[in-house]
């Protein structure tokens, strides 16, 4: 039996979780929202997590009725991610670390949505599609190292909505990508947007700069409302996400593909994949908001894996860092291909 606690923060999301062979036992977690039309600045966001992390991890362990005493091991997030929200979360861990006794194991926050997901879902051998605020990848697994067979080479998905968000003054509240989901519903009228796949690469700062300049004189004209441009850019950037991950598959033998990262909780996105894995015989593996969306969990889950297989991470080596990517790890818990 082994329990580890995780501590993620990497953005604007703080959450402390504790797993048990493959058992979620708590996972509480707190958001910090800024106004509509806003983003998050590091320093603030800071400030948020400092306030709420021992309040969550007291929380996490009576969740999980847990002693500090029973925990084998404090995971938290290295990187990638925001500098100050980062160490934040990092100083928290080396400090429970050293004041419980145990080891301490940085992890990478992508890896981290990745087992999290394989955990949830049963998903064997996945195609991965990460998507979220800061990343967007397809991945899949091969020879110890979680492959990037394509990327953004810009903006991240997932901040392309936000800051269209931001250009319409949606709220922030449960979050931007939620809000222009619920309107995308509404919409009737789709407006063509720049489509911009390369190779197995995507971009998103085209169509992002075209509807920033264009939304508001787009709907001042009376030619389509606020609803039909969220509906038109959900399903031009998820159509690009599915292209590139259906070519993943093709070329890997794939007959499945899971979805992480906080964009993956979208019902149109998971609808659209699912389409296409129909039509190719193959299986969509995705989770809800309890686990797509950035949570500590996830961090202790990945811990989990990690610390099972032998790995820790040295009090002096237990820095954080902004750029990691996920082919940066070596996957020394998983079964060669």
């Amino acid at each position: 039996m082994t329990i580890v606690i995780g501590f993620e923060g990497s953005a604007n999301k703080i959450g402390v979780g504790i797993v048990k062979d493959g058992i979620v036992l708590s996972n509480p977690r707190r958001t910090y929202i800024t106004p509509a039309g806003q983003g998050f600045l590091p320093r603030d966001t800071a400030r948020h997590h400092r306030r709420c992390v021992l309040d969550l991890t007291s929380e996490a362990l009576q969740m999980a009725a847990v002693d500090p005493l029973d925990i084998d091991c404090v995971a938290f997030t290295k990187g990638p991610g925001m500098g100050a929200p980062l160490v934040t979360v990092a100083i928290v861990a080396r400090t429970l670390a050293q004041l419980w006794g145990r080891p301490l194991l940085g992890v990478n926050h992508c890896v981290g949505h990745i087992e999290m997901g394989r955990m949830v879902t049963g998903a064997h051998n996945p195609t991965v599609l990460y998507v979220s605020g800061g990343n967007t990848q397809v991945i899949a697994y091969s020879d110890r190292r979680y492959r990037i067979f394509g990327e953004t080479i810009d903006v991240a998905v997932g901040n392309c909505l936000d800051r269209f968000a931001r250009v319409l003054k949606i709220s922030n509240d449960p979050s931007p990508g939620y809000n222009i989901e619920q309107m995308a519903k509404r919409g009737r009228v789709f407006v063509d947007l720049p489509y911009c796949v390369k190779g197995m690469d995507v971009s998103f700062s085209g169509i992002l700069s075209h509807i920033e300049e264009a939304a508001d004189t787009m709907i001042a004209a009376g030619s389509c409302t606020a609803e039909d441009l969220c509906y038109s850019l959900q399903e031009t950037v998820f159509a690009m996400l599915v292209e590139t991950t259906e070519r993943a598959m093709a070329h890997g033998g794939s007959d499945q593909v899971l979805i992480v990262g906080g964009v993956g909780c979208n019902q149109r996105l998971q609808e659209m994949m699912r389409d296409m894995c129909v039509q190719r015989g193959a299986t969509l593996f995705a989770t809800d908001e309890r686990f797509c969306i950035d949570n500590g969990a996830m961090i202790a889950q990945a811990g989990w894996e990690m610390f099972r297989a032998g790995q820790v991470t040295a009090l002096e080596e237990s820095w954080i860092t902004q750029r990691y990517r996920t082919d940066d790890v070596l996957v020394t818990w998983r079964d060669q291909p």
